[in-house]
């Protein structure tokens, strides 16, 4: 049995049901088979249908799907293999603005098929303005931007490689299904074939129930899941969002990051996301990479201090005061920072886990604690 099939059979059999159908969706669509496609878009109607009626996810139409679609997809062939091609490559460059004194400094940044990465930091730090040169859409300064992954990188060849999605969504008329079937169309998606990928893209982000629907009649989060399923269509190779969070509540802040990831990594057409946000956690916990951008400058790059020079850095709240802390901990170099609901505890030779130890062995109450050793969260 696949991988991934495996993975699916485990979320179905521990009750993610919601996570199970997700997957499945994205295993048909690595299969290239549209009768296979259509048995998981149906599937997920089914899964819709229990929901809206709050009926559960045994009842018997619905494992029967489950079971017959796990059958169909053990008779195919199915590669776990993923691309890690060169789409883009940064060397040294540069942007600068004549209004408001603010420069990006000299980046390097390499990415590759089935990565994604993360740029966080601040407001007003040069995020967008490096995802925008990073699109093209801002003449540099100084650097250079190339595309290994094309053989003539010029205006068109780039446009159609990487796809741009900003955090204001442009407006669109008409209905919400009808945008999606012109954006397949221009993909060169046409007949059966269109009908079949708009019908997967409204299921695989929720979008069904909205599917006939005008602009002003869906919330700023539903605009975003649309945008991402109408990119998408277009099959780019380098995908930049900026803030794709900041329109999405909190439980689809992690699916929606959590879904990019897993069609990053996909067999068939893996893509490289490139992400800018303000949500430090959600964006660590499905990066590949993640830089910390600060007054225009890269000031941090997870992955880039192996042996831990920096020391041990927790995140913690608690009830006990900055000087129990202290005296618990008893070493010259531990350092307590508070910012008015968290500590943040530092230390070049106790572990997180020590720390933690120390403080539960002290009967000292402990409601959340976050080991941010690696974390750009430190940082701030």
């Amino acid at each position: 049995m696949n991988n991934r099939t495996e993975e699916i059979n485990s979320y179905f059999g521990h009750g993610d049901y919601s996570l199970a159908v997700r997957r499945m969706l994205d295993l048909s669509l690595d299969s290239g088979n549209h009768t296979l496609m259509q048995n998981a878009v149906n599937w997920s109607k089914t899964h819709r249908g229990l929901l809206k009626d709050q009926s559960t996810e045994t009842s018997p139409e619905f494992r029967k799907e489950f079971g017959d679609l796990m059958n169909q997809f053990s008779s195919i062939t199915l590669t776990d293999d993923v691309s890690t091609t060169s789409l883009v490559v940064a060397d040294g460059i540069s942007k600068s603005y004549g209004e408001g004194n603010f420069s990006l400094h000299p980046i390097d940044l390499q990415l590759y098929a089935s990565n994604v990465l993360g740029i966080v930091g601040e407001n007003g730090n040069g995020k967008t303005t490096l995802l925008r040169c990073m699109a093209g859409q801002l003449a540099l300064d100084s650097g250079t931007l190339s595309f290994p992954a094309l053989d003539k990188p010029d205006y068109y060849g780039i446009k159609n490689h990487v796809a741009f999605i900003q955090q204001r969504i442009p407006r669109w008329f008409g209905r919400l299904k009808d945008n999606l079937h012109f954006s397949a169309a221009l993909a060169g998606v046409t007949g059966k074939e269109n009908e079949l990928m708009v019908e997967f893209m409204l299921e695989r982000f929720n979008l069904s129930e909205f599917a006939h629907l005008t602009w002003e009649r869906i919330s700023s989060g539903y605009r975003t899941r649309f945008e991402i399923a109408r990119i998408l269509l277009q099959k780019p190779a380098l995908l930049i969002l900026d803030e794709p969070l900041a329109n999405l509540d909190i439980n689809a802040q992690q699916t929606i990051l959590t879904d990019l990831r897993f069609m990053a990594k996909s067999a068939v057409q893996p893509m490289g996301i490139l992400l800018s946000s303000q949500q430090l956690h959600e964006v660590e916990k499905v990066a590949d990479t993640v830089l910390l951008i600060k007054q225009g400058k890269c000031t941090f790059r997870t992955g880039e201090d192996p042996e831990n020079k920096a020391g041990y850095a927790l995140e913690v709240e608690t009830t006990a005061s900055r000087e129990q802390i202290l005296s618990l901990l008893r070493e010259e170099h531990v350092h307590v920072k508070f910012n008015g609901g968290f500590y943040t505890i530092t230390s070049e030779h106790i572990t997180v886990n020590e720390i933690i130890k120390t403080l539960l062995t002290n009967a000292i109450q402990v409601s959340y604690f976050r080991d941010i050793t690696h974390s750009t969260k430190r940082y701030f």
